[in-house]
């Protein structure tokens, strides 16, 4: 299985001064992710991969920290991506990677997959620190998915 989630909760991007790339998680996005890493770190590997930009990053910091691993960055998963890049990390990370993007690549890359035959076993949840649970065929095809909404927190 992989995981591909969308980023905790981060400051409003109205009241934002700097480059969006560079906005935080907001303390209730702390805490989901905390949430995160609860529930993934049994599930997962040590593979964390991220959005380059900040708020994604530390949504995955929590986990990384309970695996005692580091979160590496790819620019394919970054707000304004083709789905084509995630597809393509989807298709070649390890199982029970761990991905983080935003709530434009990940409906473009589960509407690909979905092109594809993929199955969906739940309704889609698209809320701030949502987890999609990716299944892969023998032949590497993601033949399922699933949506776990964001933890409670």
């Amino acid at each position: 299985m992989l995981y591909l989630v969308r980023h905790a909760k981060a400051g409003n991007r109205s009241e934002w001064q700097q480059a969006d790339e560079l906005r935080p998680l907001s303390v209730s996005g702390w805490l989901q992710a905390r949430g995160l890493a609860e529930r993934l770190a049994p599930l997962c590997s040590a593979t964390l991969v991220s959005s380059p930009y900040v708020r994604c990053v530390q949504t995955l910091e929590p986990l990384a920290t309970v695996l005692g691993t580091q979160v590496a960055v790819d620019p394919c998963l970054a707000e304004g991506s083709d789905y084509e890049g995630a597809l393509q990390l989807l298709a070649t990370l390890a199982e029970g990677a761990v991905l983080c993007s935003h709530g434009d690549v990940i409906p473009d890359t589960i509407a690909a997959l979905e092109r594809r035959g993929c199955a969906f076993d739940t309704e889609p949840d698209w809320r701030k620190a949502s987890i999609w649970v990716l299944r892969r065929a023998a032949n590497g095809d993601i033949t399922e998915a699933s949506a776990w909404p964001p933890p409670d927190r």
